[in-house]
This record gives structure tokens, sequence and C-alpha cells, in this order.
């Protein structure tokens, strides 16, 4: 499944993954360190997401509060958290 997050307080804009089978896929960001952002994704394929998500937690770039690492993370927790609730359902 295809997942988009709208960053905040970061270069980048956007940042979109698919989880399959609890691993990270096409990670992809919208803006940002272009270089940087593309190594980091190619890292992160096929990578276990609750570990990446482990891993980028509280990153921070330079004086802000977060980073594209970060925002990542939280949307890796947004999306394992919303696949537990369907699979309740």
């Amino acid at each position: 499944m295809t997942y988009r997050h709208r960053n905040s307080g970061t270069c980048s804009t956007l940042v979109q993954f698919d989880i399959e089978s609890g691993k990270l896929h096409n990670v992809t960001f919208t803006g940002g360190c272009n270089g940087n952002l593309k190594g980091i994704s190619a890292l992160l394929e096929g990578m276990d997401a609750a570990e990446a998500a482990r891993k980028l937690k509280g990153l921070k770039c330079g004086f802000k509060s977060t980073s594209c690492p970060d925002q990542l993370s939280r949307a890796i927790e947004e999306a394992l958290g919303s696949e537990k609730v369907s699979e309740q359902l």
C-alpha cells in the first residue's frame, strides 16, 4: 500500500512510500536535499518499517526541531498504526 505524508518544518514538502509485508519500498521525497534524500531512500529499500522509524525518529536538521528523516519516521508510525487498525476490522 502506498502512503503519503505532508511534511511540516522541513524543506521537503512530501514523503511517499510503500509498505509491503512490513518492509519499506519506493521511498521518495518531494523537495529537500535531493542527493541526500535519494541516498536515504536507497538505504531504506527493503528495511523493516518499524526498525527504520526507530532509527530515524528524533533526528534534527540544524536548528530545526525536525528533519526529513524524522518526518518519514512519523509517517511510518502513522502508516503502521493505520495498518493495525485495518487488521482489527
